[in-house]
């Protein structure tokens, strides 16, 4: 095969490839006999149909199938071999004006855009300054958190009256306007129905100074107008709302009133371990460290942020732009020409960052071991758990969840290159100059509004 390519410019090129009869004949042959050995034609015995008629029936889609295989083994190996670094993938020549007709010609020819990556010499040194930005605990913070621990740690207990954001446990039953239980009407056991919720003030008032044993009749439908609280507490489809109408009775078993956890060494000692916190000025020391450690991970993600940025800046990068918005239209379906060209600022850096990561990793010689592949993934894991509220989760099982994602080829490569990109900038942050900044939270926060 004739493969030449033509640079139309520093960023662009041209692939030209000739494929010829000798280059596919063979392969060709070889699948039709695997086809004539296989076929069932009526009239012959099983793999003794003429080849003739073999061919007639199979040839074309066999040599366009070994055709295209070729044209794309034969495109990758040339880039490896030549040490071709391009961006995206290749694109059929736009301007191809050639027509292919397997049915008839034994020669074919192809085109194939590329965009290709530049060349990097980039350099990361004490020359390059970066801020790292140390977030202040102030007080308000401090009680936001602890307020926030305390209502965590709360709980419901019983109280001899009810107010207006209590919580009612009881008996939910369909009424007439004479007040008795409908025959056959919707009757709900063991509800809890929180005042707090209640939209209507007039529904609410009817439950003020109720107790356990009492009962109240009310509209439901006005005390809770959102369907799907409604169909959750009658515990009917959300379909079936639309059609109540008409008043409930609430037969009360118990009224409870939420209140926060106190704070005591029986709250200290089940956050930090018995004994570990012994006082209040202790236990807001803790709260204070515990803000740090996450304002710690902030300040991080905030570097990698500005590091990117640093970086990018000192590379100046030229992109064959044209090329990856086609590219971008092509390879995705779902992506129109018009947003591309509205949102391709937001990608154009993106594509700069992965060139200087992957030019960096190999000038550092940064890899990443199966095991830390493996951590990355543990850790992913175990922030799935931790969503549904889920801490204390063994190391087995951690294990074995990320093994699973780990199996899968695309996930595997998303974790590999998220330790790789960690341990990038565990670099730059050692090789480059620090501007320690200490700032309040709020003015971190407006960092992101730039």
């Amino acid at each position: 095969m004739n493969i030449t390519q033509e640079n139309t410019d520093q960023l662009n090129a041209i692939l030209n490839m000739k494929v010829e009869q000798v280059d596919y004949d063979e392969k060709v042959t070889q699948v039709l006999k695997d086809y004539r050995r296989k076929a069932k034609v009526d009239g012959f015995r099983p793999g003794k149909v003429p080849m003739g008629i073999i061919k007639k029936m199979y040839y074309t889609p066999v040599l366009v199938d070994e055709v295209n295989k070729l044209v794309s083994e034969s495109l990758f190996n040339y880039l490896k071999d030549n040490d071709v670094k391009i961006l995206g993938e290749p694109l059929p020549h736009k301007d191809q004006d050639v027509k292919i007709d397997f049915e008839k010609d034994t020669e074919f020819e192809f085109k194939f855009d590329l965009g290709l990556a530049p060349d990097l010499t980039l350099e990361v040194t004490t020359k390059d300054k970066i801020p790292y930005y140390k977030i202040k605990v102030d007080k308000k913070q401090q009680e936001e958190r602890r307020d926030s621990i305390l209502q965590q740690h709360g709980e419901f207990t019983a109280v001899d009256k009810a107010g207006d954001n209590e919580l009612i446990k009881g008996l939910l039953v369909k009424v007439d306007k004479e007040g008795q239980e409908v025959e056959n009407g919707i009757r709900v056991e063991s509800i809890s129905m929180s005042l707090e919720m209640m939209k209507d003030e007039d529904q609410k008032i009817l439950f003020s100074n109720t107790k356990a044993g009492d009962e109240v009749v009310f509209d439901v439908k006005k005390a809770f107008p959102n369907d799907t609280e409604l169909a959750s507490l009658l515990r009917i489809e959300k379909t079936e709302v639309a059609m109540l109408e008409g008043t409930f009775k609430c037969v009360i078993d118990e009224v409870m009133k939420f209140e926060k956890a106190i704070v005591g060494q029986e709250l200290f000692d089940k956050l930090y371990g018995e004994g570990e916190v012994k006082s209040e000025e202790e236990f807001m020391v803790r709260i204070s460290e515990e803000i740090a450690k996450n304002y710690e991970r902030e300040s991080e993600y905030r570097f990698m942020v500005d590091a990117r940025e640093a970086m990018i800046k000192k590379a100046k990068i030229d992109l064959p732009i044209e090329f990856l918005k086609r590219w971008m239209v092509e390879a995705n379906e779902n992506i129109t020409q018009e947003q591309v060209e509205d949102d391709f600022e937001k990608y154009e850096d993106d594509f700069r960052w992965q060139l200087i990561k992957e030019h960096l990793l190999k000038q550092q010689d940064i890899k990443v071991s199966d095991e830390e592949a493996l951590e990355a993934a543990k850790g992913m894991a175990l922030n799935q758990y931790l969503q549904y509220g889920i801490s204390d989760v063994p190391e087995d099982y951690l294990e074995k969840y990320a093994r699973e994602m780990m199996s899968k080829p695309e996930e595997s490569r998303k974790f590999y290159e998220q330790k790789g990109e960690e341990k990038l900038i565990a670099f730059i942050k050692s090789a480059v100059k620090i501007d320690d900044k200490e700032v309040s939270s709020e003015k971190f926060r407006k960092l992101y509004e730039k």
